[in-house]
């Protein structure tokens, strides 16, 4: 009470005195909070400068939730008064900043937004710097209220930048002008994309190229302050300029920048260097500029003391690799795995594992580097890793041969890790006839080789060797009665584990009562897996966690990839707009069936092996608090006006980001077979506050309820803050349609109601499924499609450069098989697919006509129904 009292003395020292006391120990509750705010609101009110400061410092330290109900609406009032002073308003500005972070809902927006942006423009830099803290943070709700404080910032950094020491004296600290305010107006230009008006763009580059200019002049003191204020407007630039992605120049420069920190004497400074560098990489400005530091960065990872700058140095390898650096790179992250350190193994074993796959042209290397992998590192060796190995080797002929030579060998070695094992079973029991014609590798040594490590595996092994020995009854019938007496073996048969003991039960009674063509037709090769997102990739994502985008996601493609290796999706880069939510596409791996698989019809027909996904379960009834959020066809707003154009992304491909704005980013991956599909739906929260009464809902329009049938699941209310979850929705497309349901997201933000519509990315040609026809099955058919009304037709201009490539990988995500020799002009595609629909099949037959010369297309469409040919028509040719 006594504290309260001296708030209303008029002596400065007695009422600085009663603040204080306030601030640091009166709680927010405290029945004395209305006298405290009776004398905050005389303070402010008095136009006494000194009074008004003491005040709006306590309100800030206090910063409840009461006083910003209390003071909210007078604070913006204060800040943009002509009459206030300097000191009060760089206080009010300090205050609003602190209780818009407490409680973002408290703080109106309303005309003095407008006002506050012209606060850059004063004339004392004190005001200026906590304007800029306070536009930094407001922008980032509300970009477009404050779009006109790019110019302001740049005119302002152009004034500091260009400025000699003396003349901001009281601003430079060892002799660096205002760096605090630099750094801040350079944070404040990453929130929004390059100035679209030219003259400030090139203010603005002339701004970043001053700043990289002075980075080269000798130091103007020794002292560390210099360097480190000098260091920190420098790396603010360098983040601005990798921001904007789009001045080649700049980029270079700032990549040869970087690169002179590499071998710099600080840690903080290699560290820094190495982790700008990563984001460089996956420019395609930048990347070659990158590339020349190799040795640089490989000498860093040997040498580093700091296992932080180790790490650095491996993420910085690991994105700058690519065709022509491949088996350079793998060479020597496979070296010092050898003595690399235990927190960073895994990562690292991921990472050649990628790079290996996404880079081999020679897949025997491929094999050689994976088995090198398990042989150094196998207890790092993840399970995602050799499922990745199985994939390929089976879906690739002209590996297996020597894949099962590799492995046989491999697992001679006295001491072989249990990995090893778990491959070498699986490769041998697929492919070890092809190298059953050796007498050093026939069917009894191959055996008797896996038999050997049998007894000292896991049960989850040796439930795969079991799996092993039944297929060598199958390709080797002198090995029956051997294995047949393993399988028969008290252990076995009476084994304390069921699986096992079931597994030995079966496959001995398989192995007696089936007949040959029974168990061929059983025990037949594992079929090719289908192509789908790489799941290493996806658990290097997760490893990674939040703000990994710019590293790991693989926006950049290497141009002379031509998606060979595994047809990854790449996902768009997160360089320009860095995401918390970095895991968008991960799929997280679950085993591969030791036995094969059920056939197609007994269940469902997207079981992944490779990825443990929640299946979804039918969507239950919102709770209460979500039922206001839960919308019906009548009541959700239009799509986004850019709806189709983000809808048009998806037509060939099946995952990517969905949507992205400043609070939400929405990713989605997908898969689809004949007339199923499964899409999983990741929603990234990219602000610091909770998502309250979180609600997607998937909303079909018109009468598309009989044509499409969509179960998604339900998603939890709230998402933190950096968190990201997953919906799974289970398409089953029941008849031919034309409009694509829409997805609605419903949530509270800072106690704002927020709200979006979408289009979700399931067109009829999702269900297409590509046939293969010889070219007088072809031109029969095209003939019986003969009626006007059965063909759609498009003479078209092309929006896209006209690559040959390009358009054959457009037209396979489309889903028409490509049909070669079918049409006399061998510069057109022709192709041929179903669309299966629950209710009927309808044939599509295509011819797309390039014109290079007049940069035109001509695409024709026949169909077996004349609104799936003008619609499909439609939806392709906007893909050119």
């Amino acid at each position: 009470m006594e504290a309260v009292n001296l708030l209303s003395s008029n002596k400065y020292t007695e009422k600085q005195i009663g603040y204080l006391f306030i601030s640091v120990l009166v709680n927010s509750n405290s029945e004395l909070i209305r006298l405290i705010n009776n004398a905050i609101k005389n303070d402010l009110a008095s136009r006494n400068p000194t009074f008004m400061c003491l005040a709006l410092h306590c309100i800030a330290n206090v910063g409840s939730r009461e006083m910003g109900e209390a003071f909210a609406a007078d604070i913006p009032r204060i800040l943009v008064a002509g009459d206030s002073m300097d000191s009060v308003k760089q206080s009010a500005a300090l205050c609003l900043l602190r209780l818009y972070k407490a409680s973002p809902d408290l703080v109106p927006m309303g005309e003095w937004t407008a006002r506050v942006v012209h606060l850059l423009n004063d004339q004392h830099m004190g005001v200026v710097t906590a304007a800029v803290s306070l536009i930094t943070c407001l922008c980032k709700k509300n970009p477009d209220d404050f779009k006109t404080c790019v110019s302001l910032a740049v005119s302002r950094l152009s004034r500091i930048v260009s400025s000699a020491s003396t003349d901001l004296q009281d601003y430079t600290y060892y002799f660096v002008p205002a760096p605090w305010l630099s750094v801040k107006l350079l944070r404040l230009l990453q929130c929004y994309p390059p100035p679209e008006d030219a003259a400030v763009k090139g203010r603005l580059v002339e701004c970043l190229e001053t700043v990289l200019n002075k980075a080269q002049e000798p130091p103007k003191s020794k002292k560390v302050q210099h360097s480190n204020a000098k260091n920190a407007i420098l790396f603010e630039t360098i983040s601005l300029i990798i921001h904007y992605d789009s001045e080649p120049n700049l980029l270079v420069r700032a990549c040869n920048q970087l690169g002179q920190f590499l071998q710099h004497r600080e840690t903080n400074l290699r560290y820094l260097a190495l982790e700008s560098m990563c984001t460089l990489a996956s420019s395609e400005f930048s990347h070659e500029a990158v590339k020349t530091h190799i040795d640089t960065v490989i000498n860093a990872l040997k040498t580093e003391r700091d296992v932080s700058v180790r790490q650095r140095a491996a993420d910085l390898l690991y994105a700058m690799c690519d065709r022509s650096n491949a088996k350079q790179i793998v060479s020597e992250m496979l070296r010092y795995l050898e003595t690399a350190d235990y927190a960073i193994r895994e990562e690292i074993v991921l990472k050649v594992a990628i790079l290996a796959e996404k880079y081999a042209v020679d897949y025997s290397w491929y094999v050689d580097t994976i088995l090198n992998l398990i042989r150094i590192a196998g207890d790092y060796v993840s399970e995602e890793v050799w499922y990745r190995v199985l994939q390929i080797v089976t879906n690739r002929d002209d590996v297996q041969g020597y894949a099962a030579k590799t492995v046989f060998e491999a697992l001679q070695a006295p001491a072989c890790h249990e990995n090893m094992v778990k491959v070498g079973g699986y490769i041998l029991g697929e492919f070890g006839n092809l190298i059953a014609g050796d007498p050093r590798s026939s069917p009894p040594v191959q055996f008797s080789l896996l038999h050997s490590k049998f007894h000292l595996c896991s049960v989850a092994t040796r439930a795969l060797l079991l799996s092993t020995y039944i297929k060598f009854i199958n390709l080797f019938p002198e090995t029956k009665a051997t294995i047949q007496g393993v399988l028969r073996a008290g252990s076995q048969l009476r084994n304390a584990d069921v699986e096992l003991q079931q597994r030995a039960v079966e496959y001995l009674t398989l192995s007696s009562v089936a007949s040959t063509d029974v168990l061929a037709t059983v025990l037949e090769e594992m079929p090719p897996f289908p192509e789908r997102e790489s799941s290493i990739l996806a658990k290097l994502k997760r490893k990674k966690g939040p703000g990994a985008g710019s590293a790991l996601d693989d926006g950049r493609r290497d141009a002379s990839s031509n998606d060979i290796n595994g047809g990854v999706e790449p996902t768009p880069s997160t360089v320009s707009t860095p995401s918390p939510s970095a895991d968008l596409l991960g799929l997280r791996a679950a085993p591969p069936p030791a036995a094969p698989p059920a056939p197609a019809g007994a269940g469902n027909l997207l079981v992944d092996v490779f990825s443990d996904g929640p299946t979804a379960q039918p969507s239950l009834g919102p709770t209460p608090e979500q039922a206001f959020l839960s919308p019906g066809p009548e009541d959700i707003g239009p799509p986004i006006p850019e709806a189709d154009e983000l809808l048009n992304k998806f037509v060939c491909k099946n995952n990517g980001v969905l949507f992205e704005n400043q609070l939400l980013q929405i990713g989605v991956k997908s898969e689809f077979r004949q007339n199923l599909g499964r899409m999983y739906l990741f929603y990234g929260n990219k602000t610091s506050v909770q998502f309250q009464n979180f609600s997607p809902t998937v909303v079909h329009p018109g009468d598309l309820q009989t044509q499409l049938a969509v179960q998604t699941k339900r998603v939890a209310a709230q998402v933190d803050g950096g968190a990201q979850v997953q919906q799974v929705l289970n398409i089953e497309c029941l008849r031919d349609f034309l409009t694509p349901p829409l997805l609605s997201v419903r949530f509270r933000y800072g106690g704002a109601p927020q709200s979006l519509t979408l289009k979700l990315p399931v067109t009829i040609n999702k269900f297409f499924q590509p046939t293969e026809m010889a070219a007088q099955d072809f031109f029969q058919r095209w003939k019986q499609l003969s009626l006007p009304l059965q063909e759609a037709q498009k003479i078209f201009k092309a929006n896209h450069p006209m690559d040959a490539e390009v358009t054959k990988a457009k037209l396979l995500g489309f889903g028409s098989a490509l049909l070669d020799n079918v049409d006399p002009n061998p510069e057109n595609f022709v192709g041929a697919g179903i669309i299966q629909t629950k209710a009927l099949q309808v044939g599509c037959l295509l011819r797309l006509e390039p014109n290079a010369q007049a940069q035109m297309y001509r695409l024709t469409l026949r169909t077996s129904k004349e609104p799936v040919s003008r619609h499909l028509c439609e939806l392709l040719a906007q893909q050119f």
